[in-house]
């Protein structure tokens, strides 16, 4: 049932986690899975409404986004895609997969001096998810990832906004220290099942697809099965 109390078929699961942390490919290895065991699946990830992407482009471009702005945009993103896409999907009796949720927008956006309430009753419309996977990854490790990948970290990824360091590297590790503090902190609030990101993709992936076997009847969720 979601927030509004309205009976919804289908099932909802969200990764969140550090940058770094490996919870994309997660999430895309376990939306390949259910397709391949043919499950009605869809995907959704983070900042991906066509709606509101050029303002967000622009706007860190030129480094214009005040914390506030910077959270209702996301919020507005958040918005179109839960109605057009993801509640939708739902009623017509999908899993619905989602790269990063509200709980992204709970954790940076504290970080950033948004008051915790506020955010939360910002996306009060927003159904809790049924399967929240939490992936968490020590500092050092998702920096050294995230180096590993491209040549310099991105300028809001590493908290430079926020003033907290003059080096990129360093602000990096205390933004997404804070950040890590906020995940920890909704952990039991929210019900998170963490897992340790530490371990090989293969064997993370394994545990995953054993939760989603115990806690949702996917036989239910089968192109073929007729409700």
């Amino acid at each position: 049932m979601d927030r509004a109390g309205e009976r919804l078929p289908g099932k909802l699961v969200a990764v969140e986690g550090l940058d770094g942390s490996g919870k994309s490919t997660q999430v895309y290895l376990l939306f390949r899975w259910l397709q391949s065991r043919g499950c009605r699946v869809f995907f959704t990830e983070w900042n991906s409404s066509l709606l509101v992407r050029e303002a967000t482009r622009k706007g860190k471009r030129r480094q214009l986004l005040t914390p506030t702005t910077f959270s209702l945009i996301h919020a507005t993103d958040f918005a179109d895609r839960y109605e057009r896409q993801i509640l939708p999907l739902l009623r017509a009796g999908y899993i619905v997969l989602c790269d990063r949720y509200m709980f992204t927008s709970f954790a940076r956006d504290a970080v950033r001096g948004c008051d915790p309430a506020w955010l939360r009753r910002m996306y009060g419309f927003a159904r809790v998810p049924d399967i929240t996977f939490f992936f968490r990854l020590p500092l050092e490790v998702a920096l050294g990832r995230i180096l590993e990948g491209r040549p310099k970290l991105k300028y809001f990824e590493a908290g430079m906004d926020l003033g907290l360091s003059p080096d990129i590297t360093e602000s990096f590790r205390l933004f997404q220290g804070r950040v890590l503090d906020q995940y920890l902190g909704m952990a039991e609030e929210f019900g998170f099942t963490v897992l340790d990101a530490t371990r090989p993709v293969h064997s993370q992936q394994q545990v995953v697809r054993q939760i989603v076997n115990q806690k949702l009847d996917l036989a239910t969720f089968h192109k073929r099965f007729v409700q």
